[in-house]
């Protein structure tokens, strides 16, 4: 199966069925429908969790390891588990995270 998904997305099994497609099994993982309105700030941060986000509306501005990204619609993110990391949000914004449990 090909496909621009990461590649902890690409781990995930297929699914057996009339189309292809990633499985996602939510044991060990947080899947997070989330929504930021206009001017919401996160302060600097770190998770335990191995994080992969896409942004579905509006725009992301993610600053990791002092270095800004701007993330857009259809576009990924990565921010491993123990790095600090902020967002702001300029604008309303959509995005489906996925919160990956570490495995040791």
């Amino acid at each position: 199966m090909t496909g621009s998904y990461p590649k902890k997305i690409k781990e995930l099994p297929l699914y057996d069925g009339r189309f292809d497609a990633y499985k996602l099994e939510a044991k060990d993982t947080d899947v997070l429908f989330a929504s930021y309105p206009a001017g919401t700030s996160i302060p600097p941060h770190v998770h335990d969790t191995d994080n992969h986000g896409i942004i579905t509306k509006g725009e992301l501005i993610l600053t990791v390891d002092g270095s800004e990204h701007r993330i857009g619609v259809g576009e990924w993110y990565h921010v491993p588990a123990g790095i600090e990391h902020s967002a702001e949000f300029e604008i309303e914004t959509d995005e489906i995270e996925f919160w990956f449990k570490s495995s040791t």
